[in-house]
């Protein structure tokens, strides 16, 4: 469906406005198509891509700065997804001995077999709204990341 006929809304004041407000719609529309499995397991998509860093450096410990560099949202409060997924036993907290300022992250084993049951639901899920050709997909990645740039 068009943008104009989703918002109901017929002018843009530029090509660039219409395609800032597509991409933010489009970002929004996706998030809501995964909604419903993360709402499943009781977490959040911001938690899941905590538990997703987590996991790319296990078994190694994750201060708080790398976790929230990378992730997806950077204007989420790491500092809470951290402490409701501790709560939850899928993260512990450890000062680093080293440095004791710092706090490192672990991603424990319960931790990992929730990311192992939600992880291919959220695969199904986001294939099932793919309409476009690898070409297409190749394309818009590269116009996002100029964009980025």
């Amino acid at each position: 469906m068009q943008l104009e006929d989703e918002i109901k809304q017929a002018k843009f004041k530029t090509p660039f406005h219409k395609a800032a407000l597509n991409i933010s719609f489009t970002a929004n529309w996706l998030a809501g198509t995964l909604l419903p499995v993360f709402k499943k397991y009781g977490i959040s998509a911001e938690q899941f891509n905590v538990l997703r860093i987590l996991k790319g450096q296990h078994p190694n410990p994750s201060p708080l700065q790398l976790i929230t560099e990378r992730m997806l949202n950077r204007m989420s409060n790491a500092t809470r997804l951290v402490e409701k997924l501790r709560i939850h036993g899928y993260v512990t907290r450890e000062i680093c001995p080293e440095n004791r300022r710092r706090v490192n992250i672990l991603i424990t084993e319960e931790g990992l077999a929730l990311l192992d049951k939600i992880s291919p639901e959220v695969e199904e899920a986001m294939n099932s709204q793919n309409c476009l050709t690898e070409q297409e997909v190749n394309t818009l990645n590269s116009l996002l990341d100029k964009l980025r740039s």
